[in-house]
């Protein structure tokens, strides 16, 4: 056999066969002596792993050759036939090894198709239904697609093998509509294939199969409506209840040489009926259906794992919002907004943006107004409370239950679940969605401060302070008359007013404009009063806005002109700092071992700005990362510098930038640093772990000290703490240690020594902070502030040997 032309051709290219194997090299020569001797094969007497080898060899002995052609002699055919006599049930995996060799000569010339897929096909034959479909996943499409005079031929019994025989069994009847193709598809049917199979359903399956193209056509349309039942209805709303719970399975393939692994949410095969279904909830009239599709645009529309730039499905994720924009109206608004929360995919946000500024301008608002003008209620009180028949459901999306003595439960008595199942069964649906909604508004409200959107003070009022829900949230926050003084909302006979930390008040006119209150506008001196205004008071506001980070531009990036190197040069852990910057608006940073060549070591995550400004910050990959990733998924990316770009690409010098707009971005970068820097490991080593471990301190990590000093005299451990540059220093009775504020680090005194404290989750005391964290450093400093300051009691031995003498 002409071993060198099957090297050299694109078979070997494409595919990798087990008849180059080495071990298999003695077998193939052993048939081709045979066969150019024009001795007989006693295939009876062969073993099965012989038999094997002797179906691919028998498939490639139908090679004519460079030239191809039709015509094969009959004693390859032969082979053919006689293998296929005593043809043992082969492993998938060499099945679909022999269609692509049959692939491979048939794109090679060779155009006698019957013949050419004889053996494949017989031995797809004795492979379960299911096999049959994973070998021939893609083959119709392709030969319909690329190969139409070979699919004229093999159709028929390609479609034969993959079709169950007609029986009473209403899975197979499904299997034959939809494959098995994933874990969801499996489920789906296991769950619901007597219900798909009933007559009221059946039809409609049928046509959800064709959901083919980007968006339905009236056509389309018309016959699902025509199918359409309240089976089926109540069916869609089950099955896309399942896609939103569904996660992504890891697939491990195993190769001659180790194995490859995949990640899938759900395949095409799969996806293309339940873009169907998706499509279908346009025709259904019930009050769960925009919920329902916000949830499917959510799940599918955001990355795997939940976070990142990709979309688990991106089919679905657009299908779901192409039909909330075609039901319109003020109620999908909510929906919306919930996915540019959460999804970060360039093209899905598109979409989102379109439909919003569609529905905006047909209620002659600005998609800004039209988002907190449709923000649910969800039948709260202005406490943020609903209470019913003794059943009350908080803001924090809790249902208990309200004594006659009006003492507040968390056990809610047997005979009121039994009284008001009901009820009880939709307060827990609400309290579902409040836990949606609150993150989706603060997200909006935070991103407001960040653009310094202007209000009138009668909208900051009614959408910001009267409702229940964001008014958990902006009563929480401080306002600010444009070019006047600020204050925190008051209510007063009935009236908002404005409270400065001196207990000035102001009311505002109904249209005074106003904004977010950001301390980059202010005085240190205004800014250290709110600061210890909110810790004398005990008031927490829902992200940093009194204690949020400023980033002025320093002498050094005035020197460098258009670019900082403020945040260069850190080693940071890629998959976290990736899902950080994604969720705060960042994409496009995909770092791989995949081809360094080609630049997969290099990558540059950008930011949308107002103003048309793009914030471009580098990343690459260290020399290192080859061996310690072993080829596999990138664990540590290194930052680059930090630029900006206006509309027409050119970079933007630094003190072009607006002060606001640049100190937002590198409050990002800093986050990105100071959650997932390789020097916040307490087990790590190297200069890079040093510098970081024990430097200077960065901007948050400066606002953190800010922070602790304020809450040190309130601390129970207060004399024996105290906070110097970079460390809070805490007493003990066996040692002294000085906790870094940067990175939660520790060093013992006298001698500097290192001490290892991983930290557990919940440990340390509750202490009130004045603002929800990014990342948790200043928890981590305190519990461990806590547990040194008596280190007597410490019974781990992996410190107390660290620690004692």
């Amino acid at each position: 056999m002409n071993y060198d032309i099957l090297k050299d051709s694109p078979l070997n290219n494409q595919y990798d066969f087990v008849y180059l194997a080495n071990d298999h090299k003695e077998v193939f020569e052993r048939f081709d002596s045979a066969f150019a001797a024009h001795q007989a094969f006693k295939l009876e007497e062969y073993d099965e792993s012989e038999l094997r080898l002797f179906a691919v060899w028998a498939q490639m002995r139908l090679s004519l050759g460079w030239d191809g052609g039709h015509d094969h002699d009959e004693r390859r055919l032969d082979a053919i036939r006689e293998v296929i006599g005593h043809l043992p049930e082969l492993p998938k995996e060499v099945v679909a090894q022999l269609w692509s060799a049959a692939h491979g000569l048939m794109t090679w010339r060779h155009t006698n198709y019957a013949e050419l897929y004889r053996l494949p096909l017989a031995a797809t034959a004795r492979l379960s239904y299911h096999e049959r479909r994973q070998v021939l996943n893609s083959t119709p499409r392709w030969f319909a697609q690329h190969w139409k005079p070979a699919w004229e031929v093999l159709r028929e019994p390609v479609e034969a093998l993959l079709t169950e025989p007609e029986t009473d069994d209403p899975g197979a009847m499904i299997r034959n509509i939809m494959w098995e193709d994933d874990a969801f598809a499996t489920r789906m049917i296991a769950d619901h294939a007597a219900r798909l199979a009933a007559p009221e359903v059946l039809p409609l399956l049928r046509h959800w199969n064709t959901a083919t193209a980007s968006k339905p056509s009236a056509r389309w349309t018309g016959r699902a409506a025509e199918s359409l039942t309240p089976q089926a209805a109540e069916l869609i709303k089950d099955i896309l209840g399942q896609v939103i719970a569904h996660r992504e399975v890891t697939l491990r393939h195993p190769t001659r040489d180790g194995e490859w692994t995949e990640t899938v949410f759900l395949r095409e095969r799969t996806a293309v009926p339940l873009r169907g279904m998706v499509w279908t909830c346009e025709l259904i009239d019930e009050p769960w259906v925009t919920a329902l599709l916000g949830d499917v645009a959510v799940a599918t529309g955001t990355g795997i794992g939940g976070s990142g730039a990709n979309a688990r499905s991106e089919m679905l994720a657009n299908a779901a919002i192409g039909v909330l924009a075609r039901r319109g109206g003020l109620e999908v608004v909510a929906q919306l907004a919930r996915v540019q929360a959460k999804v970060r995919k360039k093209t899905i946000l598109a979409g989102v943006a379109k439909t919003l500024d569609a529905v905006a301008e047909q209620s002659g608002l600005s998609p800004e107004q039209l988002l907190e003008r449709t923000v649910p209620t969800f039948g709260l009180g202005p406490d943020g409370t609903r209470t019913e028949h003794g059943l009350r459901l908080t803001l924090d999306g809790v249902v208990g239950f309200v004594d006659p003595s009006g003492k507040i439960r968390k056990t809610i008595p047997k005979t009121v679940r039994e009284e008001h199942k009901d009820l009880l069964a939709e307060l827990k649906a609400t309290a579902k969605e409040i836990k949606k909604a609150l993150p989706a508004e603060r997200f909006r409200i935070e991103r407001a401060l960040a653009t310094e959107r202007i209000w009138r003070w009668r909208e900051v009022c009614e959408y910001y302070l009267d409702h229940p829900v964001t008014g958990s949230l902006g009563r929480a926050l401080i306002w600010e008359i444009l070019q006047g003084p600020a204050g925190r909302p008051v209510l007063v006979d009935g009236t908002w007013e404005l409270t400065d930390p001196a207990g000035r008040r102001i009311q505002p006119y109904p249209d005074t404009p106003v904004l977010l209150w950001h301390p980059i506008s202010h005085s240190m001196e205004e800014v250290r009063g709110w600061r210890d205004h909110l810790m004398e008071h005990g008031l927490r506001q829902p992200f940093k806005q009194a204690f949020r980070e400023v980033y002025l531009l320093t002498p050094a990036e005035e020197e460098t002109l258009d670019h900082s190197r403020r945040f260069t040069g850190h080693l940071l852990r890629y998959g976290q700092a990736k899902a950080l910057l994604t969720g705060r608006g960042w994409t496009g940073m995909s770092l791989g071992h995949w081809g360094w060549e080609y630049g997969s070591d290099q990558a540059e995550a950008t930011k949308e700005l107002p103003g048309g400004l793009v914030a471009h910050w580098g990343f690459h990959l260290d020399e290192g990362s080859f061996e310690r990733d072993d080829l596999g998924t990138v664990s540590i990316c290194v930052s680059g510098d930090l630029h900006f770009t206006d509309d027409s690409g050119r970079r933007v010098p630094l003190t072009e930038v607006d002060p606001l707009t640049l100190s937002e971005v590198l409050r990002d970068a800093d986050l990105a640093v100071g959650v997932t820097s390789t020097g916040l490991d307490p087990e790590g080593e190297g200069e890079y772990w040093q510098s970081y471990g024990f430097g200077d301190l960065t901007e948050t990590a400066r606002i953190r000290r800010d922070a602790l000093a304020r809450l040190l005299p309130r601390l129970a451990i207060a004399d024996r703490c105290t906070i110097t540059d970079r460390f809070l220093r805490v007493r003990g009775d066996l040692r002294t240690y000085r906790i870094h504020l940067g990175s939660g680090n520790i060093l013992m005194e006298p001698n500097d020594a290192y001490l290892c404290i991983v930290p557990r989750r919940g440990s340390g005391d509750p202490v009130f902070l004045p603002f929800e964290e990014d990342g948790g450093m200043l928890s981590i400093v305190l519990s461990k502030a806590f547990l040194l300051a008596a280190d007597t009691t410490i019974d781990d031995p992996s410190i107390t040997r660290q620690i004692r003498p």
